[in-house]
């Protein structure tokens, strides 16, 4: 019986693990709970809205969580809810899509073949949720953005794609109007190519705006190889564009001050991830990414 509950106990820390540090007090959010399929043809997912105050039509962004998945203790974890209520107090939408948990995938990290399908049924995910958005009488159908974290942030780079593995066709009538990416994985020209994609190395292109928001003391996505992904990608065209933040981890824009180690989920390289807030970058992240996306998501803009 105690080995039983060691080991219910040691799961549980798995599962709440990534999202310890981000749980801090926070205001309560008001969502609705919404469910709506996939693109991929078999998964009903759920997600949560949230509105500004006002009857819109609104603009809206969609958030894609990171391998720990959306939750913590049953509530929308701080980080994401954290971001939704900035983005509704700037006059955004917001809906953001639970990928794990219609799955039952739980935790993704570390587990290489949950990632992998992660990676190829996502990017479904999110044209799924704009083509719910763009069903809805209340929100702007051409003023969507699309923003994810970790996980979620390569998410975002395999939808966006020119080539994307997800994009209806015939396509939307609006794509996505702007993008963002926390400490995105993926974020390389080799893992940008295949599997989870048809492009050909070095020729990754967006016609999407996109945003990739970095640290640069993150051990878990590595910021390197991103950094110069963005720039070949930016050379040949494409608009994009990358912030570094000095001594920021995996994690920094997230709310409170603890900075932890994560051994269990100790890369294939023997590196320990650290994840944790940096509040200088997390300020500066949370006044530029809606300076961003208001340049493309503004009822005025792009008209």
């Amino acid at each position: 019986m105690r080995t039983k509950k060691l080991i219910a106990s040691y799961s549980s820390f798995l599962v709440c693990s990534f999202a310890l540090f981000l749980a801090v007090a926070l205001p309560a959010q008001a969502y609705d709970r919404v469910y709506f399929p996939s693109l991929d043809g078999k998964t009903q997912l759920t997600a949560y809205i949230a509105k500004p105050e006002g009857a819109g039509p609104f603009p809206a962004v969609v958030l894609m969580h990171g391998c720990g998945g959306m939750h913590y203790s049953g509530n929308v974890s701080p980080l994401y809810a954290s971001w939704a209520k900035l983005f509704n107090d700037h006059g955004f939408a917001t809906l953001t899509v639970d990928s794990a948990g219609p799955r039952n995938m739980g935790v993704s990290c570390g587990n290489r073949e949950k990632r992998g399908r992660m990676y190829r049924e996502r990017p479904f995910d999110a044209y799924g949720a704009l083509e719910y958005l763009q069903s809805q009488n209340f929100i702007m159908p051409d003023k969507i953005g699309l923003v994810g974290w970790s996980q979620g942030g390569g998410t975002v780079l395999l939808t966006i794609v020119n080539e994307s593995i997800a994009r209806p066709n015939p396509a939307p009538r609006y794509d996505f109007a702007a993008a963002a990416a926390f400490y995105p994985a993926l974020c390389n020209d080799r893992l940008q190519s295949k599997p989870f994609t048809k492009v050909a190395p070095q020729s990754w292109s967006t016609n999407i705006p996109l945003f990739v928001l970095q640290g640069e003391a993150d051990n878990w996505t590595r910021p390197e190889p991103c950094a110069q992904f963005i720039g070949e990608v930016k050379v040949r065209g494409n608009p994009v564009s990358i912030k570094l933040y000095p001594e920021a981890y995996h994690g920094f824009d997230a709310p409170g001050s603890r900075i932890r180690k994560l051994p269990q989920y100790t890369t294939t390289l023997g590196v320990i991830p650290i994840v944790g807030p940096n509040p200088v970058a997390r300020a500066d992240a949370r006044k530029r990414l809606p300076e961003f996306l208001k340049q493309y998501l503004s009822p005025e803009k792009g008209d």
